[in-house]
């Protein structure tokens, strides 16, 4: 029986069960000590048969419930085979992992945990499952677009830094990537409900300013035009939010929590508070429904702003040439996660560099990096929850980072 046949207490259980499967799978990533995975211990394959299984098990809930749990104007655009091959996929690589994980380490804990959600996946359809017909959900979350990027971001980016990393030394497992790990799943999670959240407001609000022959005009431009635009006014925006983060003390209390990551690297980047991800998602995304940025823009340039904030805390020593002059790179964007007390209020442009010459808060010296990231506050709270009440009960000027120009 499928979920839409359900009666509605029945569908509160249900969703109710998968709330309590987040839970505990959170809980159980969160609580254990975080110490580094060494190959050869069964830790990372144990890790890696959780990782697919979970995308697997996502994957299948979104077959089961396409209108709580995807997205209407993504769903129209990938191709479901594809989608269902990347499910067996997944489904085959997590139990692949389990088994070598059974081998090489001395706990089965992971290895049985991968094996237990892969098979609960396979249990309710796997990647064979039908999708009855449905009407979508007034409300509905992106759980087909977080695990597409997630797992599209795992097979690039985890090559780009085993291979091409600039800190060798620097493990993927440090004793951070649980709560980095959390911190992925949310952004990604959240990044179509914030677009579709911050819009209805914004065309109540300004669908009657007059601005309809601009409009017009913006959304019959070329595509390419429009899409450098976008990126020019978003991040524009951005650039000016992103400064009263760091120069206001209220809001440097949420901002504070990205500028905790010690560890930069792809996953990293997600770290950052539900407060300062909705103010910083509003107001770039405004503009672009003010204007009359076409649609099909704008769900490419939310795609290039999740691709380049990855991008941009990756842990890798691809130079990248003359474009790291042209675009925000991993070498200029660790620059503003430095604690070198010099690029203090530096480099806040998310797009585009020369923003930051514009207003004099450009640093990119020709082939240096920073030594040392994070924040100079070494009691900073770890782990997801305690991260985000942090900022609600403690003020800046009596915790460091006290001045917040100088973090």
């Amino acid at each position: 029986m499928c979920f839409w046949h359900f009666a509605e207490e029945q569908r509160v259980e249900v969703r109710l069960f998968f709330i309590f499967l987040n839970i505990l799978l959170g809980f159980y990533f969160m609580q254990k000590k975080s110490k580094k995975f060494l190959i050869g211990e069964g830790k990372i394959s144990g890790a890696l048969s959780i990782f697919f299984s979970l995308i697997s098990l996502g994957a299948v809930a979104c077959f089961l419930f396409p209108e709580y749990l995807t997205t209407q104007e993504f769903r129209i655009n990938y191709p479901l085979e594809v989608f269902r091959w990347l499910v067996f996929a997944c489904l085959i690589f997590s139990f692949i992992f389990a088994l070598l994980s059974l081998l090489l380490s001395k706990s089965i804990k992971m290895a049985a945990l991968g094996m237990f959600i892969s098979a609960l996946a396979v249990l309710l359809g796997g990647s064979g499952i039908e999708i009855k017909e449905f009407e979508q959900s007034l409300f509905s979350i992106s759980l087909d677009w977080m695990l597409l990027e997630i797992f599209v971001f795992s097979i690039v980016f985890i090559p780009i830094e085993l291979f091409l990393p600039k800190r060798p030394e620097q493990t993927k497992f440090h004793p951070e990537w649980k709560t980095d790990l959390v911190y992925l799943f949310k952004a990604q999670l959240l990044i179509q409900y914030t677009a579709v959240a911050v819009k209805q407001p914004a065309e109540l609000f300004f669908g009657g300013v007059g601005t309809e022959v601009l409009q017009s005009s913006v959304s019959n431009l070329p595509f390419m035009l429009q899409l450098f635009l976008a990126m020019f006014v978003a991040d524009f925006c951005q650039y000016w939010i992103h400064r009263l983060f760091h120069g206001n003390s209220f809001l440097w209390r949420f901002h504070s929590v990205h500028h905790s990551i010690k560890y930069v690297d792809w996953i990293s980047g997600s770290r950052l508070h539900l407060v300062d991800i909705f103010i910083t998602r509003s107001i770039s995304y405004i503009p672009l429904y003010i204007l009359g940025f076409a649609n099909d823009v704008f769900y490419v340039y939310v795609v290039f702003v999740s691709v380049q904030a990855v991008m941009a805390h990756a842990n890798t020593n691809i130079s990248f040439g003359v474009l790291k002059y042209c675009l925000v790179t991993p070498q200029y964007h660790h620059w503003h996660h430095s604690k070198d007390s010099k690029t203090h209020d530096k480099n806040f442009a998310i797009h585009f560099p020369f923003i930051d010459r514009l207003f004099g808060t450009y640093y990119l010296p020709e082939n240096e990096w920073p030594n040392e990231m994070g924040l100079t506050n070494e009691s900073f709270p770890s782990g997801y929850f305690r991260q985000f009440i942090y900022p609600f009960l403690h003020d800046p000027k009596t915790a460091e980072p006290k001045n917040p120009s100088t973090r």
